[in-house]
């Protein structure tokens, strides 16, 4: 009998840590393990993208209802969980007149916290070898799933978002291995949750530049309107974390220098309206184009001049990994974990968040063809495939194996 892995995540919209997981179970060899994937809500562009090897359990209502709207919710006579999450806000809302936190992404512990409970368990399926939670909060796959080890992933520099430490350290404590993506990831977690340091083993996003190369020529984007036209490239939800509402300002401040940039902006999410703003303030509105949500990016990756990732933070970015495969010269802004994935003036260029810094910075790179043609010439005799990553998770469910 095959060894079976659980794994479980959300839902699968366009995201960097659900594209990660698409390059796990791609990488995962299914001849040899038995893989059951578990999507709360059975939504997102990325479900298609499931290989045909793995078995995606069904969806189950309540799962399904932890992050809809409550209104829907009630519709379909989720009362219980409605309520729970209504209990889960209020909650919340206490510790931010306690606490003050920065931002509000420690709702979603106060949320699974309340919630999971009232979720039927997912017994009936049988022990796993191995069961990975993908995406934070961890409640489920701690509380709902039977298997001999446990892992669940970090995503995130989490000395830049606010954690109830309380609240989230009982959650953690659960599994036998928490899976860091990065060195630096690893760092800013252990100073959040010292305690939890010894749990940690790191393995990268797995990514196939193959695969991104081949959905790369599914489709050709002409993004230029002018011979001289300079177009940059970003990808990402319209966040706190990603910074483009401070991108119209820094484009504006490029554009003074005679650069002639447009900068096209590939996301969702709910800082669009705030983006938008930012855009007619600094009277940008022909230069910094939000092209929406797009099912696949890589084409419009193929035909910018420069990627750009201008963001406050960073778990280990996925996309700009992928701009990399695609050889095209990378900027990103210098926040904590930056240096972890870019080989300063080698593979890309690390510039100063500040907007005036910034957009110095990139005129910099604009300028000089001959630092572009080294960075191309550098990718393109390197491989940053990894999909050999896979084997740790195999090695810990042999060391389970050979413990017993």
């Amino acid at each position: 009998m095959k060894p079976r892995i659980f794994i479980a995540i959300h839902y699968l919209e366009l995201g960097g840590a659900e594209i990660s997981l698409i390059g796990l179970l791609n990488a995962i060899d299914t001849s040899r393990y038995d893989v059951d994937l578990f999507v709360y809500s059975h939504r997102g562009e990325l479900m298609k993208m499931i290989p045909s090897g793995v078995h995606v359990l069904p969806e189950i209502k309540e799962y399904a209802q932890i992050e809809k709207p409550v209104k829907e919710v009630l519709k379909q006579g989720g009362w219980k969980i409605a309520l729970a999450r209504l209990w889960a806000k209020f909650q919340f809302s206490r510790y931010v007149k306690r606490c003050r936190p920065k931002e509000g992404s420690a709702i979603f512990q106060y949320v699974f916290n309340v919630v999971t409970p009232l979720l039927p368990d997912l017994y009936k399926y049988g022990e796993y070898d191995l069961a990975i939670s993908f995406l934070t909060p961890h409640n489920i796959v701690a509380e709902k799933v039977h298997a001999k080890k446990k892992i669940a992933w970090i995503h995130t520099d989490y000395t830049r978002i606010s954690v109830d430490v309380d609240k989230e350290l009982p959650v953690w404590r659960k599994f036998d291995k928490i899976v860091s993506i990065s060195q630096d990831v690893t760092k800013t977690f252990s100073l959040i949750f010292p305690s939890l340091s010894d749990k940690i083993i790191e393995i990268n996003n797995i990514l196939s530049p193959s695969l991104v190369r081949k959905r790369a020529e599914e489709f050709s984007v002409l993004l230029s309107k002018e011979a001289s036209q300079v177009n940059l490239l970003s990808v990402g939800r319209y966040t706190f974390a990603k910074n483009y509402d401070n991108v119209p300002d820094i484009c504006k401040r490029i554009r003074e220098t005679g650069c002639n940039v447009y900068w096209y902006i590939i996301g969702y999410g709910g800082d669009e309206a705030l983006i938008r703003s930012k855009i007619k303030e600094a009277g940008m509105e022909d230069y910094v184009i939000l092209l929406g949500k797009k099912e696949n990016p890589y084409p419009y990756m193929k035909a910018c001049d420069i990627y750009v990732q201008p963001s406050r933070f960073e778990g280990n970015s996925v996309t700009v990994r992928e701009a990399q495969m695609l050889c095209k010269p990378v900027i990103v802004t210098d926040y904590p974990t930056a240096q972890s994935q870019i080989l300063q003036g080698i593979d890309g260029v690390i510039v100063l968040l500040d907007n005036i810094k910034c957009a110095r910075g990139i005129v910099e790179v604009i300028k000089n063809r001959n630092l572009q043609d080294k960075l191309v010439t550098y990718l393109k005799t390197h491989d940053y495939g990894n999909e050999q990553e896979v084997e740790k998770i195999y090695q810990l469910i042999l060391r389970d194996k050979n413990d017993t």
